[in-house]
């Protein structure tokens, strides 16, 4: 399985991302208070500015990013954080990109390529 590699040393980190034949921005940021992450999307543009799809979406384990939305202009493939020892009960500093990662969910593409 395919995560998304996170350099939370050095946030705010922005990076673009192909996703389904897209590419968009993922910015992360690092809340120190509430000890949690947010995620912005962008889709680059030719213009200065890139379009704004979703700023400030917090990640929560096992639930993929942007799941209360149903944009159409969002990557087809879920992302997904996930702790896959099931050990983990939320995100934190301590726990991201040690035991929690976030996943790119493509299990859908593989069950259509076996129709």
């Amino acid at each position: 399985m395919e995560y998304i590699p996170v350099d939370k040393e050095n946030l705010p980190e922005m990076f673009d991302i192909d996703l389904a034949d897209e590419t968009f921005k993922l910015k992360f940021a690092y809340n120190e208070t509430g000890d949690f992450f947010t995620v912005d999307l962008y889709r680059p543009t030719e213009e200065e500015e890139d379009e704004e799809i979703i700023l400030g979406e917090k990640l929560t384990l096992d639930k993929p990013l942007w799941s209360d939305f149903t944009d159409m202009s969002l990557p087809a493939p879920e992302l997904i954080p996930m702790d896959l020892s099931g050990m983990e009960t939320r995100i934190t500093w301590e726990n991201f990109e040690k035991t929690v990662f976030l996943y790119i969910n493509d299990w859908a593409d593989d069950e259509d390529d076996n129709l």
